[in-house]
């Protein structure tokens, strides 16, 4: 399925290749490297496909301890490719695109949060920081904590009661952790381009040109999209979620279209559409809610990465004390 992205990126300098070369390519140069590839569930469907592992934020964290290969490809952004060198320190750990970002990691920044931290103090504030996966392991290493969106209500669960929590970058997922754990947060003001994006006229319409559907929302919709929809989870419970129906259904999408690959894969007997649900001429449902930065992952860049094992994730001093409040958090 091809679905167009928010911004396109800067893939032109790729001239064309055959897919199934490059995937040949790919499986024997993951033999000569003695390699692995992570995919997350938000790049395109055909590296996913040649990936030996796919999943979200969590899954994949966890997938880069156990695999003793010497070299893992992260086709996912930055910071989750910095999360697997951080657990890997040994491993030659490589990313397609140095330029895989996130809206998220940059709308916090270490000096920002240093600096915050600093004037809570000040105030005489007694607080932990709960820091969502999606962050820098500069910014990581100030916290106390980092929940992805499939651990972040169990994580939740073991802040000090006696402590307030702040929570960084994304206000949606904080409100809506705010809402099923009935704590109260100190609440960075960052959100996620993709799932920012997302109208609730949009999701309306699609609803009433789809009846008998169910929506199923990422934790990182705004409330106003959350308040329509029949199932909130991370990426890996919302899988989880539609492949507990035999039966057909139609599950209306509100989360990077990407998503539907796996669902599609996981499911075959649902139909999915993503939201917003604008309908074509023929008949065709796309969407806009496409993350530039997974897309700069091609199966080109995925090969080349292989082939000159570069570029890679290189260890920085920071890594350590990110290294401790992620083991705490992911591992245990």
């Amino acid at each position: 399925m091809n679905l167009p992205i928010l911004d396109a990126p800067d893939n032109a300098e790729e001239s064309y290749e055959d897919p199934l070369d490059l995937m040949d390519e790919i499986d024997r140069l993951k033999k000569e490297r003695n390699a692995v590839v992570l995919a997350h569930f938000y790049v395109d469907g055909e590296i996913q496909d040649v990936a030996d592992y796919t999943g979200d934020s969590l899954k994949l964290a966890r997938d880069a301890v156990a695999v003793e290969n010497d070299v893992i490809v992260f086709s996912g952004v930055h910071f989750m490719a910095e999360s697997a060198k951080i657990l890997n320190r040994e491993k030659t750990v490589l990313i397609p695109d140095l330029r895989a970002g996130c809206s998220l990691a940059e709308s916090c920044t270490f000096e920002q949060l240093r600096d915050f931290q600093a004037k809570l103090r000040g105030e005489g504030r007694e607080f932990e920081t709960v820091a969502y996966i999606n962050t820098t392991a500069k910014v990581k290493s100030l916290c106390d904590w980092i929940v992805t969106s499939g651990n972040a209500a169990e994580i939740i669960e073991r802040v000090d009661p006696d402590k307030e929590i702040l929570f960084v970058p994304d206000k949606h997922l904080g409100s809506y952790l705010q809402e099923v754990s009935g704590r109260e947060m100190i609440l960075w003001p960052g959100a996620c381009m993709v799932h920012e994006i997302f109208s609730v006229q949009d999701l309306l319409r699609a609803k009433r040109n789809n009846p008998g559907s169910e929506v199923i929302a990422h934790p990182e919709c705004p409330a106003t999209v959350l308040e329509h929809a029949e199932f909130i989870g991370g990426t890996e419970k919302l899988r989880q979620y539609v492949m507990s129906f035999e039966e057909r259904k139609t599950f209306l999408v509100a989360t990077d279209a990407n998503m539907i690959h796996a669902f599609e894969k996981s499911a075959p007997q649902h139909e999915f559409v993503p939201v917003p649900g604008i309908m074509t001429d023929t008949g065709e449902t796309c969407a806009c809610n496409r993350c530039p930065h997974m897309a700069l992952n091609t199966l080109q860049k995925v090969r080349n990465c292989l082939r000159d094992l570069s570029p890679a994730i290189e260890w920085q001093p920071y890594f350590e004390d990110a290294h401790a409040v992620l083991e705490r958090s992911l591992l245990r």
